[in-house]
């Protein structure tokens, strides 16, 4: 019945709807040559204006999927369209299978055996595009002509991009079965593959109720989930299921036993939400020790002494630092979230992974270096009684203390990608507090605020003292924009923090002299910044360098090294985490452990996350963690175990000569 009133209600759309200019507009497109006798994918890329949508091949409550009719050179055949796993929209509570972005549908040409010079292949199509007040039947005509050679594809990573959005079919046989109001589903899932919002779209119209709420549950190698039966009683029963990564599989079912007990997916565990919660808080907490945050801490700190007693004004500087620090980790993590969400497999300081970030991070912590030099006055850092000042503060606090997922931080982060909004968001929130906290203690006890040491000449000793961790975190930062960008990013840093320097320092001997050109010095910052970003190389130009033995990882050689009954010690790392290096230099990169590794016959593996590869993010997730450090020790026998984020030389030389039979 609804299809059928939405069918009258485009019935009704107005004529002149056929003389306007489309909003979603296909674009048809071949991956390379065809050979003859052989095939070649095509691409239908809807492109499609901000605010509109298109549907899937089921879309569900509303809408209509798109009508292709091909006109082919004789000999030559298509298959069946491919889409994306697609994206809800709920619209006055109808549920509708949607792309509210660009998207490609593919499909396979199969080119005849005496096929030469070129392919002229073309198409009419009809498709709904839409946005949540209007509907607007649109039709078009699209061809291409497919040179005919025996080439490489041309458009391959365009292609693969495409490919990786599609679902990926199982082999496996699906069962369904049917028990009052309810269609429960057994999908053979592995136990390995990390799930996460699960939803369940069906390819056949009318079976289930597309707006009713779906739950999962996983039994083994068993992902069920349990869908509101809507009419009917149907032989067959084919979907997607979406795991909530933009990664979904097809699958077709056939009635049959569904197991049942199990445990629930994607559930809001409050139990699991605080013991987040308070991992992200001890978390935060021991950030403060990092050498690029403790100078930060310090210096608020000083300023409390340079205060006095003065209680009120303490307790509100305190208050406007923490709401700073809140907000900066609670931004970075709706950040991380929406990125998420647009289907990008990003992990925690996935700023981190973007040369860009890295060179502004770079500039800021130079200025604060120069700030502790005495070079130039930063109210910000200087001390301002002022709240904007100390929130300020408290939100450059959160941004420089993320590159690395630390103790306690690394499963309290992981398990905030799996929450709801609302739980991902108090974490992330809790680790700013963390973060604040030692700040807001000596404000409001007045017996540690009566302990800090008299203002005096000590303090612009400590703030030069200070500078010396502040400046080996831009050596870091270089080296790492080297590490991404190689020898032409670091040229562009080199000469951006030159140019900082002599434009920080003419801003200081003006402080001096009494004048002030804040607004103005930290407009040419900006302009700096920005015309520095747009000077760096868009890709990688140094590949990972892992400690001396290691080897690169992947999932299949560390499987194929158990195989072989070897043990594998495997670490993933980046060259932005200081918590890694500092575990790499200490206990992974030791002769004493190299030595026990060799006698004992065990591989080292390393995975390096410097550049955001999607293959360890998903396998991060996998494990419940949403960023790095992260090592795991393999034995033979199956058993992993997840040693401790700060590692010892004793530690892994005894795993190795305390091998698990």
């Amino acid at each position: 019945m609804i299809r059928f009133l939405f069918l009258l209600l485009l019935l009704a759309a107005p004529a002149t709807a056929q003389d306007r200019v489309n909003a979603i507009q296909p674009e048809l497109v071949a991956e390379g040559p065809a050979k003859p006798d052989g095939e070649v994918d095509l691409a239908i890329v809807m492109h499609t204006q901000k605010g509109w949508h298109g549907y899937w091949q089921n879309p569900g409550d509303a809408g209509l999927p798109m009508k292709v009719e091909w006109q082919l050179p004789p000999g030559a055949s298509v298959g069946p369209l491919r889409y994306p796993v697609p994206d809800r929209l709920t619209i006055a509570g109808l549920m509708n299978y949607v792309y509210e972005h660009d998207y490609a549908v593919l499909v396979r040409l199969k080119v005849p055996a005496n096929a030469s010079g070129s392919l002229p292949i073309s198409a009419n199509a009809q498709w709904l595009a839409c946005t949540d007040e209007v509907c607007v039947p649109e039709h078009g005509s699209f061809s291409l002509d497919v040179p005919v050679a025996d080439g490489p594809a041309t458009d391959q990573a365009r292609f693969d991009q495409w490919r990786q959005q599609l679902p990926r079919p199982l082999a496996a046989q699906a069962r369904f079965a049917l028990s009052g109001d309810m269609l429960s589903v057994a999908i053979p899932l592995p136990a390995s593959v990390a799930v996460g919002k699960s939803y369940l779209f069906p390819l056949d119209n009318g079976p289930v109720d597309y707006a009713a709420p779906q739950s999962f549950r996983r039994t083994g190698d068993t992902l069920v989930a349990e869908l509101k039966r809507k009419r009917g009683e149907p032989a067959t029963f084919a979907g997607v299921v979406a795991l909530g990564d933009a990664q979904g599989f097809e699958f077709k079912a056939i009635p049959g036993a569904v197991p049942t007990g199990g445990t629930e997916v994607g559930g809001f565990d409050v139990n699991a939400m605080w013991w987040a919660v308070l991992g992200a808080l001890a978390g935060g907490l021991l950030l403060n020790l990092m050498p690029c945050v403790f100078p930060i801490l310090a210096l608020k700190a000083s300023h409390l002494a340079r205060a006095g007693g003065d209680e009120r004004e303490a307790r509100r500087d305190a208050l406007a630092y923490t709401a700073g620090a809140i907000i900066g980790t609670g931004a970075l993590g709706g950040l991380l979230l929406a990125i998420r969400a647009g289907g990008s497999a990003a992990g925690w300081a996935f700023q981190l992974q973007d040369p860009r970030t890295i060179l502004v991070l770079l500039l800021l912590v130079t200025a604060i270096t120069l700030n502790l030099l005495r070079v130039f006055e930063l109210p910000v850092l200087g001390g301002s009684a002022r709240p904007a000042g100390s929130f300020a503060t408290g939100a450059l606090a959160a941004f420089v203390a993320t590159p690395c997922a630390g103790p306690f931080l690394g499963a309290a982060l992981g398990t905030a990608l799996l929450l709801p909004l609302q739980g991902s968001i108090l974490v992330f929130a809790a680790l700013g507090f963390g973060l604040a906290l030692p700040f807001l203690v000596v404000a409001f006890v007045p017996a540690f605020r009566r302990k800090l040491p008299k203002p005096g000449p000590w303090m612009a000793t400590l703030q030069r003292v200070l500078a010396i961790p502040m400046a080996l975190t831009a050596a870091g930062c270089a080296w790492l924009l080297w590490r991404i960008g190689g020898y032409p990013a670091l040229a562009v840093a080199i000469v951006s923090v030159i140019a900082l320097t002599a434009l920080l320092f003419v801003f200081g001997r003006l402080q001096r002299r009494g004048l002030s050109f804040g607004f103005a010095t930290l407009g040419l910052s900006a302009v700096l910044a920005v015309l520095a970003t747009e000077k760096l190389p868009a890709h990688s130009a140094v590949s990972a360098r892992p400690v001396a033995g290691a080897e690169t990882w992947s999932e299949a050689k560390v499987a194929s090294y158990l195989a072989q009954g070897k043990p594998v010690f495997v670490y993933f790392t980046a060259d932005w985490c200081l918590s890694c290096k500092a575990n790499e230099a200490g206990a992974i990169d030791r002769d004493a452990v190299r030595d026990v590794f060799k006698q004992v016959g065990v591989k080292v593996v390393a995975g390096d996350w410097t550049n955001g590869d999607p293959a360890i993010t998903r396998f991060l997730e996998s494990r419940g963690r949403a960023g790095v450090p992260l090592y795991l020790w393999y034995e033979p026998s199956g058993h992993v175990e997840e040693l401790p984020q700060v590692l010892t030389p004793s530690l892994l030389i005894d795993r190795a000569r305390r091998r698990r039979p």
